[in-house]
């Protein structure tokens, strides 16, 4: 039988030609020159490319989220802990082939980001014992001084979300500190505030969470607001069955809701020591609500000057549309005196804080 040029002789060499008979020549060959026929260079794709800075436990549950619920297929992970880093992302390229064959990579060097469309940051330093709010935001302030500019430096046409806390303040000082305009400047705010009211609303109504509508603005945090008068089920306003509701005086008591919303974030860290699942679910929802140009509202941190009758220039959570380019608009909710008074009173503190903040 005759191969490539030469004969075989039975013991796969070849006769006066230098093959080893068909598959001896083979084996000269590159593998990938053998399994290829190049029509044109491979080149990334950043087209859905998600940076995201941190990776703790937060940052990790938003990266899971992301590529199993098919928000992304392309992360790039950066933290200053090389090992730690390295180790998360070589877990994650694991299981590549459970997330459609997604594209992981992590360093210490910013430059991996190039090309994101999206940068979340979830980095930041933790409120030591005795330490005041205002010295754990400088702390963070100065977290975000090297990390910030080397963001922009490599991704200038990014959207960048913030989950970093005290996250209203921090998206405050990413602001200052990129110089890019405000629609790119995202705060995580009380998008997670609203699902937990949500979820507890739908455990006292007996219907799933997804058909409670309502929302908490204002401040992620002790100070947030939560809008009773806009809350209903299928367009019923519960403020119309029960006009005391949420108040001092409501004697169905549905103000232990919001409460439980501020205290949940406590209660999860007592139990487990972190929160890292529902905050990266709400980054997950976020960057798809960009990534797609979804055109979909939710309560996140942006600029509220000239909002509600706030004149600080202070960060906190409205309801905004998200599209491809951030931010598209607000919506001006129509808002009880109380609740008036109350979301001008988180201002208030948000704009005493910023006064202390050294740049």
């Amino acid at each position: 039988m005759s191969y490539m040029n030469g004969n075989s002789n039975g013991n796969g060499t070849a006769n006066g030609n230098g093959y080893n008979g068909f598959y001896g020549y083979r084996n000269k060959m590159a593998t990938l020159d053998q399994l290829f026929q190049p029509i044109q260079p491979k080149t990334e794709a950043t087209g859905t490319k998600v940076t995201v800075v941190g990776s703790g436990q937060v940052g990790m549950a938003a990266v899971f989220a992301m590529l199993t619920q098919g928000v992304t297929n392309n992360i790039a992970l950066v933290d200053c802990m090389a090992d730690k880093v390295k180790g998360e992302m070589m877990d994650l390229q694991h299981g590549s082939c459970f997330m459609k064959d997604a594209k992981i990579q992590s360093s210490t060097d910013y430059a991996i980001s190039e090309g994101s469309k999206i940068c979340v940051v979830t980095a930041g330093v933790r409120q030591r014992v005795g330490e005041t709010r205002l010295e754990l935001v400088q702390r963070n302030t100065d977290v975000l001084k090297v990390i910030i500019p080397q963001l922009v430096k490599y991704c200038p046409d990014a959207i960048f979300i913030i989950a970093s806390n005290p996250v209203d303040i921090l998206t405050y000082v990413t602001w200052k500190i990129s110089g890019l305009p405000k629609n790119r400047i995202i705060g995580s705010g009380t998008n997670l505030d609203s699902a937990r009211f949500k979820y507890l609303l739908s455990e006292k109504l007996a219907v799933a969470s997804t058909s409670c509508h309502g929302y908490v603005i204002g401040e992620h945090g002790d100070s947030s607001v939560p809008v009773w008068s806009g809350v209903n089920v299928a367009g019923v306003r519960l403020s119309d069955l029960n006009p005391k509701i949420g108040s001092d005086d409501d004697p169905e008591n549905w103000k232990k809701i919001h409460e439980d919303v501020v205290k949940s974030a406590y209660e999860v860290i007592k139990l487990k020591g972190y929160t890292s699942w529902a905050i990266g679910l709400s980054l997950s929802q976020l960057c798809r609500a960009i990534l797609y140009n979804m055109q979909s509202v939710h309560p996140v941190t942006t600029c509220v000057k000239g909002e509600h009758g706030i004149e600080d220039e202070v960060f906190l959570s409205l309801p905004c549309v998200l599209g491809r380019k951030g931010i598209y608009d607000i919506i001006r909710q129509t808002l009880t005196e109380s609740e008036l008074t109350q979301l001008r009173k988180s201002a208030e503190l948000m704009a005493k804080l910023q006064a202390g903040i050294k740049f």
